[in-house]
């Protein structure tokens, strides 16, 4: 009976199939137990459950390289690229007064542009039932329109590049585990935001082209909207660019002092602050502000003009009013630059790397030219590409904000 419950331990051990549960202990071959055929074991293949557990690494998800990174930083930077030339773009069409010129909307049959004369005659016809003709441009000739309709043409066509470049090939680094669980998430945000900003810039257009009967000024996009389409093209360059200054720009091991964390804080806010007044500029133009006071310090004969406070309630001055919106900017612009330079003066208190240096001095030196050119804007009576060039200007001094930024970011744990 003993022998029959507790069999020899050497009977036991001799069971091919036990042995393949005993780690250490397996046998040359692999047995299989439901046919008696003997197989060699393959390369990769375990014979034992703690052999698998034993292999360094099984189990745990791959991360993936520096290469990778670099990959995925470089294409991060050309989108932010594109978004700034989508920008660039959107200025000059509305310093020509092109926006309003495509009076419908469509994603692929929108690609195709009029080769014909019946064509282009077709749709002049459709750009002469809106306001902007009846209003402003009643006396304009069908060459004079193809001028605007291709520039509102090329801002379009911008947009839909600036969208493939994002999702082909964040798809594709999707696929190839390029992409870190956290930058996934960013990366779904962002495109999303790319898909948002092409829904948004046309209901920004679709403001122009309505009939407004009680309104005297001439058609226009609403302001609020406009302001929301740069608003929302701001945020997706800064958040591409400062993925990738994440990826490609390798951080800086500094000493955590009070006057470091004094300067990390002072450089944040005065991001913010630059993000602000760049998105002031849309309101501006929005309202053709920049035509109403063309004298600088002052505005006029005064430093505050008189029709600063003259719409009711107080606050849509802010928004609405010309000669506010033009002051505001003014004023966030100086602010801009003082907060610039006194960083750049707080910086030097701080020994900081020859990189982080560059950044402060190149911010410094954009912010100073930014100035310059806002102010022969204004006093040349905004000629196109000055104008352009002054927008162009906001969207450096905005980077180099962020490259600053970025050099002094918190090294993680």
């Amino acid at each position: 009976m003993q022998r029959l419950l507790f069999p020899p331990l050497k009977a036991v051990m001799g069971n091919p199939c036990l042995r393949l549960l005993i780690p250490g202990a397996a046998p040359r071959t692999q047995c299989g137990c439901s046919c008696g055929i003997r197989r060699p074991l393959r390369p990769g293949q375990y014979s034992t459950i703690s052999e698998v557990a034993l292999q360094p690494g099984r189990g745990t998800v791959s991360q993936p390289s520096k290469a990778a990174e670099r990959v995925v930083g470089r294409w991060l930077l050309v989108c932010s690229g594109t978004v700034a030339g989508a920008v660039i773009l959107g200025g000059v069409t509305r310093l020509t007064e092109s926006g309003l010129s495509m009076v419908d909307w469509h994603l692929i049959k929108g690609m195709k542009p009029p080769t014909s004369q019946e064509e282009w005659e077709a749709e002049f016809q459709k750009y002469q039932q809106f306001p902007e003709f009846k209003i402003l441009n009643h006396d304009m000739t069908l060459a004079e329109f193809k001028f605007i309709w291709y520039m509102e043409y090329s801002h379009r066509m911008w947009g839909r590049l600036v969208g493939l470049a994002y999702i082909l090939p964040a798809a594709y680094f999707w696929r190839k585990g390029w992409l870190t669980h956290g930058l996934k998430g960013r990366v779904l945000a962002l495109c999303g935001l790319v898909c948002f900003q092409g829904l948004l810039g046309w209901y920004m257009v679709k403001s122009g082209l309505a009939e407004k009967p009680d309104s005297h000024d001439i058609p226009r996009v609403s302001q609020y909207r406009l302001a929301a389409h740069l608003g929302s093209a701001l945020v997706l360059y800064c958040a591409s660019l400062w993925t990738s200054f994440s990826l490609l720009l390798p951080q800086h091991k500094l000493p955590v002092t009070r006057q470091l964390l004094r300067l990390r804080r002072f450089a944040h806010g005065t991001a913010g602050l630059v993000f602000l007044t760049a998105l002031s500029g849309a309101f501006v133009a929005g309202l053709d502000a920049g035509l109403v006071y063309n004298s600088f310090p002052k505005m006029g004969e005064s430093w505050i003009p008189e029709d600063l406070f003259t719409f009711s309630p107080l606050l849509r001055n802010v928004f609405e009013n010309p000669t506010t919106v033009q002051f505001d900017h003014r004023i966030l612009g100086i602010t801009s630059v003082a907060a610039i330079t006194a960083l750049y003066f707080l910086s030097r208190r701080i020994p900081l790397p020859r990189r982080t240096k560059i950044a402060a001095v190149t911010l410094l030196a954009l912010a100073y030219t930014q100035v310059g050119l806002g102010i022969s804007t204004l006093l040349m009576y905004v000629p196109t590409p000055l104008a352009a060039t002054h927008q162009s200007g906001s969207l450096a001094v905005l980077s180099a904000a962020l490259w600053l930024m970025s050099e002094l970011r918190r090294v993680p744990k």
